[in-house]
């Protein structure tokens, strides 16, 4: 292994160490017992089948919202757009799984795949704005956001539902409820959205390292100017990166609405999900496998937190400044690579 990818793995790790032990210093600081606090985030997040299918369903949407941020990233754009993405593809989802009753084997690809569309869609108007007129990618997707959680509000009101908060549950056809793993994990709302996610990101790693396409992709995230100078279509790849980021975040919001909650409702706020995704890329390394893992780690501090209120006496919010301390430590990433070099010379 070369020192410069050894590099890349141990800065995530000591980034989240450092993340866990600034936190259980702000913990005493603020009067609190962090052996108590870890312990109570870990049995909730791992204590029981429970804990453990219920972890494992808040990774799903984190390793899809993850990969759409860092699909951009890697070829060279800054999908801030995930959350609205996921907010129309929770909504294509739903409606088409209430709108329709048809055999399971069409109705679930179906709504899969219309929130696969809804998200496209939602990342292509950024990625044409960006490609035909230059406009920055990051102001089109923070607006398209706002837009996506209106407008899905306005539709859910109108269109979805008869009490004016939700729509109906979602037709059995198009769930992706499982009673085998329910029962596996006494009955939490785990579903097959995990293998999903976990296909999605194999499918990610494979475009981008393995195809002609992907090359491509990547290059024009590299140097658009040398990308045009060699031949590449730079506009139409800046257009299908969004595209394709924008399909894994409607993905995202398909397992939510047809997995996690059979329903889509009007939303106060965002859900939270597609700017974790921006964590969840950043501490991945905006790598697959790295993305999995990291998403893992989002989902059990997100769960795990539930319990440190009765179990140990820890308001959840600290688990959002540990989680704001890992991001602050990946992105002062070069701090820690000039201590591990430092490390190194030492050694020699």
């Amino acid at each position: 292994m070369s020192e410069n990818r050894l590099t890349n793995i141990l800065v995530p790790v000591f980034a989240v160490i450092l993340g866990i032990i600034v936190g259980a210093i702000v913990m005493l600081v603020s009067g609190y017992d962090p052996i108590a606090g870890y312990s109570a985030l870990l049995y909730g997040a791992f204590g029981d089948r429970y804990y453990i299918g219920e972890t494992i369903r808040q990774v799903t949407p984190y390793i899809l919202a993850g990969l759409a941020v860092a699909f951009a990233f890697r070829t060279g754009l800054f999908n801030i757009g995930v959350e609205g993405q996921l907010i129309v593809g929770w909504l294509a989802a739903v409606w088409v799984g209430v709108a329709f009753e048809l055999p399971k084997v069409i109705h679930l690809p179906l709504a899969i795949f219309a929130a696969a569309a809804a998200g496209a869609l939602w990342g292509f108007i950024p990625g044409f704005l960006k490609a035909r007129f230059r406009v920055h990618e990051v102001i089109v997707t923070i607006m398209m956001n706002y837009i996506a959680l209106y407008v899905s509000n306005a539709v859910i009101r109108s269109v979805l539902s008869d009490q004016g908060f939700k729509s109906e549950k979602i037709y059995p056809s198009a769930s992706l409820r499982s009673e085998f793993l329910q029962s596996l994990t006494d009955y939490s709302t785990l579903h097959y959205g995990i293998i999903i996610s976990l296909i999605a990101a194999v499918v990610m790693w494979f475009l981008l390292e393995k195809t002609t396409t992907g090359y491509e992709l990547r290059a024009v995230g590299f140097n658009q100017h040398a990308s045009h100078y060699a031949g590449m279509n730079v506009n139409r790849n800046i257009v299908l990166s969004m595209v394709i980021s924008g399909v894994f975040a409607g993905i995202a919001g398909a397992m939510e609405g047809l997995g996690t909650f059979e329903n889509v409702s009007v939303k106060a706020g965002f859900t939270g999900v597609g700017f974790d995704g921006i964590a969840v890329a950043l501490l991945g390394g905006n790598h697959a496998f790295g993305i999995i893992l990291a998403a893992i780690l989002f989902g059990a501090l997100k769960v795990g937190a539930l319990e440190m209120p009765s179990a140990a006496d820890v308001p959840t919010e600290l688990v959002d400044i540990v989680i704001a301390l890992i991001i602050f430590f990946v992105a002062s990433s070069y701090l820690i690579r000039l201590v591990l070099t430092r490390l190194k010379k030492e050694g020699k």
